[in-house]
């Protein structure tokens, strides 16, 4: 996994535009095949699939350019028209647009919104409905962690144990996200609790499989892991996310998002998009991603078998 500001930082649709320059022009004419397009990683490349499955479910025409690149190559391709469609994170728009600092990305119903008027009034992008899993860092903990008769599903529930005088939360997490603003100090600030040393294993690497398995196999007496909201291992290892109610991170829902021509072109996409990415919860794409990344599925049949329990294809 990358780290949090190669993550964050790195992806300006700028030097997306330049880079794209350098792709081969791919069908763009009115009535040829729509180009699908994904980024490198796992998740992305099984929403890509979706997208292609139900197009071609829909009689549509599809040209697939999966794992096309990192989020600056592929944002670029789209803006440059020489890819179509792909799935990409609301979260993403506060970059996009440099307006980190707007209290909007942490809450979905906004982040949405104005990602969603902004690219399409700026770029001439159209951004469909978005799932309701949230993609971004989060804290997961093993379901036995809780002091006995005690909640402990949520960071304010963490708070309120840590405060409390609980000292059997042992956190493994990466040197950056430990010290980053932007990540446990976020946290910490957002919900108003302080992790001691104690609490901490800090790993030289970002590697959030790593993190998980220390949690899952208690070593050192961890029992919780930073974590991206839908890595697939965390259902395998069967680890539960601690919500952020107050939204300390902001929000990374997966949804397509479409060249308007194309758009206009095929105006039933929502209608046929809109249930798939509304299918997909936060446990869900766990498990779906679990599929891939720990029983080593293909991406096309992981995203075949999803489609047909919602009646497509």
């Amino acid at each position: 996994m990358p780290n949090i500001l190669s993550r964050r930082v790195l992806l300006q649709a700028t030097a997306g535009l330049a880079l794209a320059a350098t792709l081969p022009r791919f069908a763009v004419a009115q009535g040829r095949a729509v180009t699908v397009s994904s980024k490198l990683d796992t998740e992305s490349a099984l929403l890509g699939e979706m997208i292609a499955q139900v197009l071609e479910a829909n009689r549509v025409s599809v040209s697939r350019r999966l794992q096309l690149g990192p989020t600056r190559i592929v944002r670029g391709a789209l803006l440059a028209g020489e890819v179509d469609i792909y799935p990409e994170y609301t979260g993403n728009g506060a970059f996009f647009f440099n307006q980190e600092s707007d209290p909007a990305w942490r809450d979905p119903a906004q982040a949405y919104e104005k990602v969603r008027a902004l690219d399409a009034e700026r770029n001439k992008v159209v951004w469909l409905k978005p799932a309701s899993a949230n993609n971004t860092w989060a804290i997961a903990i093993r379901k036995d962690s809780a002091p006995a008769g005690q909640t402990l599903a949520s960071l304010e529930d963490l708070a309120r144990l840590v405060n409390g005088g609980w000292t059997g939360f042992k956190l493994a997490a990466s040197a950056e996200f430990v010290e980053s603003p932007a990540a446990l100090p976020a946290f910490q600030s957002t919900y108003g609790f302080k992790l001691a040393p104690a609490n901490l294993l800090v790993l030289s690497g970002g590697d959030t499989a790593v993190t998980m398995r220390a949690a899952a196999e208690k070593l050192n007496g961890v029992n919780a892991a930073m974590v991206y909201g839908t890595d697939g291992a965390i259902a395998a290892l069967d680890l539960l996310v601690l919500a952020d109610p107050k939204g300390a991170q902001m929000v990374y829902q997966p949804a397509p998002t479409v060249r308007a021509p194309v758009a206009e072109a095929q105006p039933q996409l929502a209608t046929w998009l809109d249930p798939v990415f509304q299918s997909l919860t936060l446990t869900g794409l766990q498990g779906l991603n679990a599929r891939i990344v720990v029983e080593g599925q293909n991406a096309r049949d992981v995203a075949k078998a999803h489609l047909r329990t919602l009646g497509i294809g």
